[in-house]
């Protein structure tokens, strides 16, 4: 008699430590504390490998890390005896929805719940969660199925944080909202229901709300590490003094895992930790080899910029970009390079990253900021055609543009040999602004005299003479208009002398010269010469 008595005090025993390590071990699956939870669940298989349940939250600990591969390696060596089990069926059913075998899950899933008559609120839970979890999973079911847990259990506050979690897979955030408050009603020390509720407001960008959120579900359990992680990524990038404080608590109520390296090095750079920034960043470099993330190569190249050391950093964003996927590389990537290249007296360097970046400009203020950036570097290296290029992009359709713009657009136009277009911009000019009228004519004639270097067909005449009435209208011409008006009869002369053979039009031409510059002897040179040929030609 006493033997049986102690056995069934040793059965009680193994019993409740296993019912309690379970429990232990959903506590950590619901803190994300992954390892944690795989240890207890393997502590208790170890002792009791056919305690189907213990299965069950070991694969749904696997499936939620996506490690679908350790989840059937883990299921392949649980005993024949527990396979019909229905905790058992619910994990193998999990892990065919993870990998596309939708049909099949739904077999496993019908059979446990037939074996349960769907009295099992544990199991229709697990059924509803690995549709929620799994990307080819049906929310829609997974409502069907906590409906009915919801009438076997009316106290289980889970059921409804549930709910909440399938009506978030189908984007009905008042419906969610609604289910985790009930949940709140039922227990009101909710982590999981608080923490839920902030994601809904995170996803909307209500801070005060999320944040308020956050906080009552750490009061509501201090241990529940999920929502510090959630406030330090609030406060990273507007606090990160802050953001450290938060995260350093994190990390002391979750299991260590990798990317914990890489959230400190981002923390250490935001606090102006340079030195160490770089070191721990290259230690992970070492650490992970060609899986480390590339952006860490960024991280480098912005401490050593921040620390006055150009050369360095641009030899760690060169890397950066060697390794990293196009698809991650942001504009402040390609500006920032290029800010390396100019500060070096590379600009023609820098203006290929700038170009390689303008695709990724969203904004029309900021696309017209780069093309002007560009156009300044194109003038550093004496790229008129590039200047020009860059100069009528920054002008076309840009209202803060002035008439400086529009006049170097022309000028570089006219430098880069693009000489109709030149006239086009600078009869643009001269129609748009209208007091500044004879720098676009003579500009036009310019550009004209230089397509018809022959003076063949007269291009720039029009343009002179347009040029002439405009300063002609000056009461007080300048010596800039001087020059032009000099420049113009030069011109229109050598036109009426070689092109017309006019010898008297062109000495009238002459003679204008020197009636602004009674002093010009080439003028009074020509004149002479022009008047013998009349003569010669008269006497003829």
């Amino acid at each position: 008699m006493k033997r049986t008595v102690l056995f069934i005090s040793f059965i009680t025993t193994v019993t409740t430590l296993s019912a309690q390590s379970l429990e232990e071990g959903r506590s950590y699956l619901d803190n994300a504390r992954y390892s944690s939870a795989e240890s207890v669940f393997h502590a208790v298989l170890n002792q009791q490998p056919e305690n189907a349940e213990a299965w069950c939250l070991l694969t749904n600990t696997y499936l939620k890390q996506e490690l679908t591969e350790e989840a059937a390696d883990t299921l392949a060596l649980a005993p024949a005896s527990v396979q019909k089990e229905p905790y058992f069926l619910v994990a193998y059913g999990g892990l065919l929805l993870n990998t596309n075998k939708t049909d099949s899950a739904k077999w496993y899933f019908e059979q446990a719940m037939n074996l349960t008559k769907s009295k099992n609120a544990d199991i229709l839970a697990a059924i509803a969660e690995a549709h929620i979890n799994a990307e080819k999973g049906s929310p829609d079911y997974a409502l069907q199925i906590l409906d009915i847990a919801q009438k076997r259990d009316k106290k289980n506050a889970d059921l409804l944080v549930l709910e909440g979690n399938a009506y978030r897979r189908l984007h009905k955030g008042s419906e969610a909202y609604q289910a985790y408050q009930e949940a709140l009603n039922k227990d009101k020390n909710s982590s999981q229901a608080y923490y839920q509720l902030g994601r809904i407001f995170l996803s909307q960008k209500n801070s005060e709300m999320y944040l308020d959120f956050f906080n009552k579900s750490i009061t509501a359990d201090n241990s529940f590490a999920p929502a510090y992680y959630a406030l330090y990524n609030h406060y990273l990038y507007i606090d990160p003094a802050k953001a450290m404080e938060y995260f350093t608590q994190y990390k002391s109520r979750a299991d260590k895992t990798p990317q914990d390296d890489y959230d400190q090095t981002d923390l250490l750079y935001l606090t102006k930790q340079y030195e160490p920034a770089i070191q721990l960043a290259r230690n992970l470099i070492s650490r992970d080899g060609d899986k480390v993330q590339s952006r860490l190569y960024k991280l480098i190249a912005y401490s050593y910029e921040e620390m006055k050391d150009t050369a360095t950093a641009m030899g760690f964003m060169q890397q950066y970009f060697q390794n990293e996927v196009d698809s991650n590389i942001i504009l402040k990537d390609y500006e920032n390079m290029a800010t390396l290249f100019t500060a070096t007296g590379k600009p023609d360097s820098a203006m290929t990253y700038l170009e390689k970046g303008l695709g990724l400009v969203k904004d029309e203020e900021g696309l017209y900021a780069h093309y002007q950036t560009l156009s300044r570097l194109a003038k550093q290296v004496n790229d008129n055609a590039a200047e020009a290029k860059w100069l009528g992009k920054f002008y076309a359709g840009n209202n803060k543009a002035t008439n400086v713009h529009l006049f170097n657009w022309g000028l570089a136009c006219y430098k880069a040999g693009q000489y109709p277009q030149a006239d086009s911009v600078f009869g643009l000019y001269a129609e748009k602004y209208p007091e500044q009228k004879t720098y676009g004519y003579y500009w036009q004639a310019r550009s004209n005299a230089a397509i018809d270097t022959a003076m063949a067909e007269g291009l720039a005449i029009p343009h002179y003479q347009q040029l002439v009435q405009a300063i002609d209208s000056v009461a007080t011409p300048s010596a800039s208009d001087k020059k032009w008006l000099i420049e113009a009869y030069n011109y229109m002369a050598a036109y009426e002398t070689n092109t017309k053979k006019d010898y008297p039009a062109a000495i009238e031409y002459f003679k204008k010269i020197l009636v602004v510059d009674p002093a010009n002897e080439t003028a009074q040179k020509y004149i002479t010469m022009l008047e013998k040929m009349t003569t010669s030609t008269s006497g003829k």
